[in-house]
């Protein structure tokens, strides 16, 4: 049952999805609204139209088995990038946004941008960097509410920075005592670092527990 948002911020139950996982369009990309989203395990995929989801099933990384590659390992060890948090949000949104490859859109778009940056500055996005020689060369950014982190988008333009970035934000959640990290739909990279997906049933019963943990990122 698709949804078709107004002025009010309130949220459909997302069992009511579409099967693609298509839940509502319309509203605006507030802080009150992304939170309110968030809170109901649904997030914004495009800015025009504004449309939000819930897909079934979910995909997560178990902050208990995430998998390091022998390859990556060595790269960690290495010590080969210097990590920060939250010095360079904007910039990490910038690159995410940045054409790679087999892919020259994004649905990082400066709506998206605008309205992450603000959320941001209420203290609810993140973003973990990983810098060389003082330039930018990877990424990750995120939303944090209570126990739970929802991934946004990584970049790299360095080879494996971003990979790097997600291993240090799994460190960061787990010292951190999050739940949940939940990162929408799997690709081929997540999996290889152990992705798995769950019904939505499950993660939003998860998703209830873990915001109302009292952690700070």
């Amino acid at each position: 049952m698709l949804f078709v948002l107004d002025k009010r911020i309130w949220f459909p139950d997302p069992e009511l999805a579409e099967p693609d996982g298509l839940i509502a369009i319309g509203g605006d990309l507030s802080v009150p609204r992304l939170l309110a989203a968030y809170r109901r395990g649904i997030f914004p995929w495009t800015a025009d139209p504004i449309t939000w989801w819930s897909p079934d099933p979910r995909a997560i990384f178990e902050l208990d088995k995430f998998h390091v590659p022998r390859s990556l390992a060595k790269l960690i060890r290495k010590g080969a990038f210097q990590i920060t948090i939250d010095k360079a949000f904007r910039e990490v949104m910038e690159g995410c946004a940045e054409p790679r490859p087999g892919r020259e859109e994004t649905w990082v778009t400066p709506e998206f941008i605008e309205a992450y940056t603000q959320l941001h500055k209420a203290g609810y996005a993140h973003s973990l960097e990983c810098w060389q020689d003082g330039a930018l060369v990877g990424g990750i950014y995120g939303v944090a509410i209570g126990g739970f982190f929802a991934g946004e988008s990584m970049f790299h333009r360095v080879s494996n920075a971003s990979k790097v970035a997600l291993y240090h934000l799994v460190q960061h959640l787990r010292a951190r005592g999050f739940e949940l990290f939940d990162i929408q739909m799997v690709t081929p990279v997540t999996r290889l670092l152990g992705a798995v997906e769950i019904p939505r049933v499950e993660y939003l019963r998860r998703l209830k527990r873990a915001i109302q943990l009292d952690r700070q990122f």
